[in-house]
């Protein structure tokens, strides 16, 4: 693992090795959702077969039936899922805190202005089946949605584990069905034959699931823009073997991940990287870790603590590891998808347990949203009540800013209460 030191130069190279737009998966994942969106279940079938190679007559052969889910959960262990329960309870307890709550407000006497707050009505959960099914992503997208109050509930994913199948039990999933890439985005977004479209599409995928999602986004909410993870750990002092490990374990989720330590010392520097050769080897080369590492994480050696502060925050990463709890310097930090504060905060704790949700804005977004919340699953519906007190006090503002756009109609909308109200008034005079 490289160490460099941070100049505008190496931090200009590291911001432009983030993967943004994808010509050649755009062209893909285009092809595959016009021709889902045309051609429906056989199209969905078609392509199943060829990427997935999973070969079924009709739709509702890939969707997984009662006696699969009672099946997994009577084969994996109990174990298991003892913590898929702990983990959902975490989970939940945090969604609970995060969603919206309906309220109300008086502005001025007469006007009362208020929010309500309403449940998506069907959300699909995108759960990737390459390297392993990722169960965490189900809980991580399923339990908020719960909380939320979702009335239907569709996970899609190619190759779902017993595992996972048992998770998704547990969480009371009925629609699960055995489909992935871009043709599950499309069948989610457009709906077919047999599958009915849904509101929203949550949870993250490879590149041509990303593009899908860009490209059915103009008829279907998605949540977040997914790319590659992202690591910052920032310290001027830690222990060097914890570090390393941080870095590896988020190294390992994909060979794009980009993972650095930025640090103003240089025998942290070389503690470290010395930590991480030392790990590595107990992984086998096939591990992801090894070429994200290689090829694309960097150990940076800033000038002072406040160049590398100002560093983490211009990169906006989706993780962002403050390995000694320094309260300042949490308070320096303008923007990250998630902060693990102090050298007991092991990434993979917040991955799966804390119930601090770990689907987070890459690529940079983290400078403007945070990550997934229970916010995510409802909206808001504003709702405004004027008396006729209330209007008098605002009819003088609205006419004003009517005349000043030219809309005559909208002051008309206004007047003609006016003197209605006027009109009344001469009428109750004896």
């Amino acid at each position: 693992m490289r160490i460099l030191t941070l100049t505008p130069d190496v931090e200009a190279e590291l911001l432009d090795r983030r993967l943004t737009v994808d010509p050649q998966a755009e062209r893909v994942a285009a092809r595959i959702v016009a021709d889902v969106r045309r051609r429906g279940d056989r199209a969905l079938l078609a392509w199943t077969q060829r990427l997935d190679r999973i070969r079924a007559e009709s739709v509702a052969e890939l969707r997984v039936r009662p006696k699969e889910f009672l099946a997994a959960r009577r084969q994996v262990d109990r174990g298991l899922l003892r913590a898929v329960r702990a983990a959902a309870r975490n989970i939940r307890r945090v969604a609970e805190r995060q969603l919206p709550r309906p309220w109300s407000l008086r502005v001025v006497p007469g006007v009362r202005v208020g929010q309500q707050v309403r449940p998506l009505e069907s959300i699909g959960c995108y759960i990737p089946g390459g390297r392993a099914a990722l169960l965490s992503t189900l809980l991580m997208t399923v339990v908020p949605a719960q909380v939320a109050g979702v009335r239907r509930i569709v996970v899609a994913c190619p190759q779902p584990s017993p595992a996972l199948l048992a998770a998704a039990d547990l969480l009371g999933v009925r629609e699960l069905f055995r489909i992935g890439g871009a043709q599950a985005v499309a069948a989610l977004a457009y709906g077919t034959e047999s599958l009915e479209r849904v509101e929203k599409i949550f949870g993250p995928g490879n590149r041509y699931v990303t593009a899908a999602k860009q490209l059915v986004s103009h008829d279907c909410a998605t949540d977040l823009p997914a790319g590659p993870t992202e690591l910052v750990v920032l310290a001027r002092r830690g222990r060097p073997s914890w570090i390393a490990a941080d870095m590896i374990a988020q190294a390992e989720h994909d060979p794009d991940a980009l993972v650095f330590l930025v640090t103003p010392s240089r025998q942290l520097a070389r503690a470290v990287r010395a930590a991480v050769a030392q790990q590595l080897w107990s992984l086998p080369e096939t591990n992801p870790a090894w070429r994200s590492l290689e090829e694309r994480g960097a150990i940076l050696v800033a000038r002072t603590l406040q160049s590398a502060v100002e560093f983490a925050s211009r990169f906006a990463p989706e993780h962002l590891s403050l390995p000694v709890a320094e309260r300042g310097l949490l308070r320096a930090v303008r923007a990250a998808g998630s902060v693990f504060l102090g050298p007991w905060s092991a990434q993979p704790l917040g991955d799966y347990a804390t119930g601090s949700n770990h689907v987070l804005p890459t690529g940079g977004w983290a400078r403007v949203r945070g990550g997934l919340s229970a916010g995510d699953f409802v909206k808001t519906i504003a709702v405004q009540h004027v008396s006729r007190e209330g209007l008098r006090r605002l009819a003088p503002v609205a006419l004003e800013l009517a005349r000043a756009e030219n809309l005559p109609a909208h002051a008309r909308a206004v007047r003609i209460r006016q003197e209605s109200r006027a009109g009344a008034a001469r009428r109750r005079q004896p």
